[in-house]
């Protein structure tokens, strides 16, 4: 049941036998993603498809910065409109962002999360259980994904490093620990580091000059994020060892698509954000209409993008492509 194509069809369904409803009576929907970045403006293409099917109205805002100071008083903003009726949102800290989204509720919002979760993302028996539910890929498999391919390109040997992004985000950390597990499957393998960025591609590309000449044998890099995979990129290609030190890529920008056609990146790890931002209206539309066995996490899966298979139209649909 936790695969999308079916939970879409049993959202689509529940909609399709409900009554038609005029739209100054149906929800409003609030839109807060994480950052202005290609992941969460395809993201949006998915809201605004979905709520365009559905008849509905969105207000959207995106923060300029990553971070609970930056999402925060947007979030407060919007709750004092006194006119949303759920909020689609990916926090940008795990804890942080619990008291200010009870806040939310507190207030008549039902809040999804999208991307990134509260708490350990356990919305029944964990220890945040307001949100109806979480929908976001399963970031601890991406990593291992990562680890897998990385150590096939390098044949189970060499020194890797990973590019992370900001402590307390639920997706990162689990990408950086799913890696981590997966590289310890390959005795050959070394892990000499792992740094935070903050979300900036210019700190990550100095972090990773720095690490390159500390370790000359560099073999490979997990960049968990956009900026993060960009960052060691750029890092690599200033080096001139592009090619030699391989890049796996989490996210599928045009630039790591760029990258990967250049030989810089190995592989892109592409997740769905238009079919996480469509499905989140979905399940708020059928909460709305009084669905109650919506499933309290929702994983929707990865494309894993190469060299080889990049043209291929079931694949290359994947890449984050904003208009």
């Amino acid at each position: 049941m936790k695969k999308f194509s079916i939970l879409m069809v049993i959202a689509m369904l529940a909609l399709a036998l409900a009554p038609t409803t005029a739209q100054s009576e149906l929800p409003k929907i609030g839109f807060l993603p994480g950052v202005v970045d290609p992941f969460y403006e395809v993201m949006e293409l998915g809201v605004n498809q979905a709520v365009a099917d559905f008849g509905l109205e969105v207000v959207t805002q995106f923060p300029q910065d990553w971070g609970p100071s930056e999402q925060t008083p947007i979030l407060d903003a919007m709750v004092a409109r006194g006119d949303l009726d759920y909020l689609i949102i990916a926090p940008t800290d795990k804890e942080q962002m619990i008291a200010p989204l009870q806040a939310a509720v507190d207030a008549g919002i039902k809040v999804i999360t999208v991307d990134t979760f509260l708490g350990d993302g356990d919305y029944v028996n964990g220890p945040v259980t307001f949100p109806l539910s979480y929908i976001g890929s399963d970031n601890v498999e991406g990593g291992r994904i990562a680890a897998e391919a990385l150590a096939e390109v390098l044949g189970g040997q060499g020194k890797v490093y990973v590019q992370n992004t900001n402590v307390g985000v639920s997706t990162t950390e689990q990408r950086g620990q799913g890696f981590i597990e997966g590289i310890a499957a390959y005795p050959g393998m070394q892990l000499v580091g792992m740094d935070y960025n903050l979300d900036d591609a210019n700190t990550a590309a100095e972090q990773t000059a720095a690490v390159l000449q500390r370790e000359p044998d560099l073999a490979g890099i997990f960049g968990v994020n956009v900026f993060s995979a960009q960052g060691a990129g750029n890092a690599v290609i200033s080096a001139g060892l592009g090619g030699q030190v391989q890049v796996i890529a989490f996210d599928a920008t045009q630039f790591a698509i760029e990258q990967l056609r250049a030989g810089v990146v190995t592989l892109v790890i592409a997740q769905k954000p238009y079919d996480m931002g469509y499905l989140a209206v979905a399940f708020a539309m059928a909460d709305w209409r009084g669905v109650t066995s919506l499933p309290p996490r929702v994983t929707t899966g990865y494309a894993v993008i190469t060299a080889e298979n990049v043209d291929d139209p079931e694949v290359a649909r994947f890449i984050y492509q904003v208009p």
